[in-house]
Formats: C-alpha cells, sequence, structure tokens
C-alpha cells in the first residue's frame, strides 16, 4: 500500500477518530504504516487528544443520563448510553485485578463491569438485581481491554431483562451475561 500524504492521512485520521474514539495510537501507527510518534504529532496538530482523554470526555457526558446508580458505582468508563436501550462501557484491566496465582483477573471486575452498565441502561430509579445468569467464557489477562455492551431485551411489568456481552480488543466474546432486575418504589429501597 503506498503511503498516503500528510494531509491526506490527517483527514482520514479525523475522520477515523470521530466514527470510533477508541483507536489507540499503536493501531493508528499500524493502519497507517508510520511511526507512533507520527501519529502523536497529527493528533496534535488536529487538536485530538490523547485516547485516554477522549474515553475519558465521553465517558462524562453519559454518566449524567443514568438513573440508578452515581457515575463512580459504574465499573468502567461509560462509553454510550441510551436509557431503556443499551449502553456500551470500557474497562482497562490490570495487574492489580489479578489473582497473584495465575494472573488472571478476578471475576468480580468482569461481573462488576456487566451488572453495573446493566444496570446503568434500565429505566427507573431503583432497582434490585433478581437473577444473574453468568459465563466466562475465556480467562482475561492483565491490561487487556474490555468493552461491554447491555441491551433492555424485554420488560415486563416491573421485571427489567438485559442481556451483556463482553469483549476483548480482539472483538472475541470473553463474558456473557443475563440480568433481571426488579423495579422498586423509592419507599422499598
Amino acid at each position: 500500500m503506498k503511503k498516503k500524504k500528510k494531509h491526506e492521512r490527517q483527514r482520514e485520521l479525523l475522520e477515523m477518530l470521530e466514527k470510533d474514539p477508541f483507536y489507540t495510537d499503536e493501531e493508528l501507527s499500524d493502519y497507517f504504516d508510520v511511526s507512533i510518534q507520527t501519529i502523536r504529532l497529527d493528533r496534535l496538530t488536529l487538536g485530538i487528544p490523547e485516547l485516554r482523554e477522549r474515553v475519558k470526555k465521553i465517558a462524562e457526558s453519559n454518566v449524567v443520563k443514568v438513573k440508578t446508580l452515581l457515575g463512580k458505582e459504574i465499573v468502567g468508563e461509560l462509553i454510550d448510553l441510551e436509557i431503556g436501550n443499551f449502553g456500551i462501557s470500557i474497562l482497562e484491566t490490570s495487574k492489580e485485578m489479578l489473582y497473584s496465582k495465575t494472573d488472571i483477573v478476578k471475576g468480580h471486575y468482569i461481573f462488576g463491569q456487566a451488572e453495573s452498565l446493566a444496570m446503568a441502561v434500565v429505566d427507573a430509579p431503583v432497582v434490585l438485581l433478581g437473577v444473574a445468569n453468568i459465563k466466562t467464557i475465556t480467562p482475561i489477562k492483565s491490561e487487556e481491554r474490555l468493552i461491554a455492551k447491555a441491551e433492555v431485551v424485554k420488560r415486563r411489568d416491573k421485571k427489567h431483562y438485559v442481556h451483556v456481552k463482553i469483549f476483548n480488543k480482539k472483538q472475541e466474546q470473553v463474558f456473557r451475561g443475563k440480568f433481571i432486575f426488579d423495579e422498586l418504589e423509592d419507599g422499598e429501597a
């Protein structure tokens, strides 16, 4: 593939990050076949912040929509949210999340990401987790980016049914969960 001219690369870089702000500098470097430093300079020239800042900005704008939780109670960064329909969050795993003997991420972090995202998409002020059917499909190692996608699949009376799938950065499904939340009256909580 022939290398693009600087202005063409920068235009395409801007378009790519507008469509999907979650590309890392390394992924962009590979895509454009240039050094990571070149990508960083292009971002600087275009006024595009680094990945962590882009994610933080998106997450902050979505947290205010959540009815059931406070923003700090969500495990991971809330990236997209349509109350009553769907939501997306990202969790960057770290060495502190591992079992020391196996170097595998502890399950309560994965469950926490799935359950808090599922609760965030529910269109009710107070809910209680009634049922959770979960399956970890593959072990998750440190420094893996996990992308959780939640979808409200049904609502019957005061029950909200939410499915969550978690993918690694290779787009492989690593976890799935089916949750049923019971909607409570404010006085019941």
